[in-house]
């Protein structure tokens, strides 16, 4: 799993520090920075949770693009 330089990005943006947003989401800050290195997979519940506390979509976190952008045949 790679990196999510989005989630950091955005939550720089939001002027939030890693703490602050595993409070508002309800998980521990080594859960976030786990998030933001790519060494942990969330919940889709978490991944929720965050996209509304950052105010953007599922997709413009956590969607990887030209990786899945390959539609399967059949």
């Amino acid at each position: 799993m790679s990196k999510n330089l989005k989630l950091k990005a955005a939550r720089a943006a939001k002027d939030l520090s890693q703490k602050q947003l595993a409070e508002a989401v309800g998980v521990t800050r080594q859960t976030i920075i786990a998030i933001e290195n790519g060494d942990y997979n969330p919940t889709i519940r978490l991944c929720i949770d965050i996209c509304l506390t950052l105010g953007l979509t599922l997709d413009q976190l956590f969607w990887e693009g030209e990786k899945n952008e390959q539609v399967p045949s059949g």
